[in-house]
């Protein structure tokens, strides 16, 4: 598949559901999700030929995280750019009413 800046498909809330609460079914202890800012988001795409973000999962300290850096149109990593870390885990930083986090 060839990166571009349609790279992607939107989902319906149900499709949604099911793929967020399988994983947590399967990994009840797994960190749910990670909340990245829209400052730290803009920062990667606003970098001149930047079409897209691409998302590495990662490992600190024993604690999973995600790895973000920007992509450009011959889909290569633009690894001499903005890399964003550290993002804020769910748990804690949970939504408290969301249908995509299993009751």
């Amino acid at each position: 598949m060839t990166a571009n800046r349609n790279t992607g498909e939107v989902i319906t809330l149900t499709e949604a559901v099911d793929f967020t609460h399988s994983f947590q079914t399967a990994n009840p202890n797994a960190i749910k999700a990670f909340l990245v800012g829209e400052e730290k988001l803009d920062l990667i795409l606003k970098q001149r030929g930047c079409i897209g973000i691409r998302i590495y999962n990662g490992q600190e300290n024993n604690k999973n995280n995600l790895v973000l850096v920007g992509v450009d149109e011959n889909g290569e990593d633009m690894t001499n750019g903005v890399i964003v870390e550290h993002l804020n885990p769910c748990p804690p930083d949970c939504s408290k009413t969301s249908a995509l986090l299993k009751p």
